[in-house]
């Protein structure tokens, strides 16, 4: 049993004064810093949502701020004829749903490549892997252009037909092709987080694979994929939402073809309005129609992602 003294020196620990200043000004402060990032990062969203509900009459009235006087739908009818939305929305779904799965499957398979079997020169293909990653896609833009105007594998479409190979630009090929290759928009990450995860799986469950018979292929799929989840759950995230807003590789590759990222671009050139603060406006309906479907997606998937982020070890 403790003496009367030792309940003494635990209460005045306990309830030390100075230490529990300390953890409120922490507190406050931690709170202060999540608030103000929530409303950095909020602020943008809100604004938009604020405006898209407005009528063309509040955009001149001081005294609306956030909630609309004059509540109105047609600011989403605008811009909806205006961008072809649902044209658009499906040639983004398609690009970003396909893209998504096919880099997934040449991603998983290159970086369990370099995780797990050793060969000649896989340090410097990794090497190189990590260097698609720094190096500004703005510098491979004309012999990337060139290289899908002018399509030809190994030549031997202008061997068989004397052309000097197929002009896949303003098709769906381009991003097919580049990510079934491993080379399209922010595969060198995702290759490097599989491997790093692939990595922290303990060898000797591949071994123990390995002496049941097991080959690699089958090592791969049926050890490695089921527990490579997390990784699997975030870059399937990562892929589909970084290819639904990229507008770079969109207005490379597609002349004709709009998809929403592009169809913004010309919005403004079809809404022909004289008042330049009611396009903005309406470009501001355009953008929240954009990410709309996004934050619908996310609803659903936050729980998963954050999961996922968490276990693949993911900062910053």
């Amino acid at each position: 049993m403790k003496s009367p003294a030792a309940y003494a020196d635990l209460f005045v620990r306990r309830y030390n004064p100075v230490d529990r200043t300390k953890g409120l000004v922490w507190t406050v402060i931690r709170t202060v810093l999540v608030l103000g990032f929530c409303f950095v990062i909020l602020f943008p969203l809100f604004l938009r949502i604020s405006i898209a509900f407005r009528s063309k009459v509040d955009i001149y009235d001081p005294t609306v701020l956030w909630i609309p006087r004059h509540f109105t739908l047609e600011n989403f009818k605008i811009a909806m004829e205006a961008s072809n939305y649902f044209t658009a929305f499906l040639h983004t779904v398609y690009i970003s749903s396909s893209t998504t799965i096919i880099q997934m499957a040449s991603c998983t398979l290159a970086a369990y490549a370099f995780a797990r079997l050793r060969f000649k020169g896989s340090g410097i293909l990794f090497i190189l892997v990590i260097f698609t990653i720094v190096v500004p896609p703005q510098t491979i833009m004309i012999p990337l252009y060139l290289t899908y105007r002018y399509f030809d594998l190994f030549g031997l479409i202008q061997l068989f037909t004397g052309k000097k190979g197929l002009n896949l630009i303003d098709t769906f090929w381009p991003f097919i092709i580049s990510a079934g290759t491993a080379m399209g928009l922010k595969n060198g990450l995702y290759i490097y987080i599989f491997r790093q995860f692939f990595r922290g799986i303990p060898k000797e469950v591949e071994e123990a694979a390995l002496v049941d018979g097991a080959g690699v292929l089958r090592t791969f799929f049926r050890i490695m994929l089921p527990n490579a989840v997390p990784a699997i759950i975030t870059v399937l995230l990562f892929s589909f939402v970084w290819q639904w807003n990229d507008s770079y590789y969109v207005s490379l590759f597609l002349k004709q073809v709009k998809v929403l990222s592009t169809s913004l671009m010309d919005m403004g050139v079809g809404l022909k309005e004289p008042d330049p603060v009611y396009t903005s406006m309406l470009l501001n309906t355009g953008v929240l129609l954009t990410i709309a479907p996004l934050l619908v997606m996310y609803l659903f998937v936050q729980r998963y992602f954050v999961e996922s982020v968490e276990r693949t070890g993911i900062t910053g």
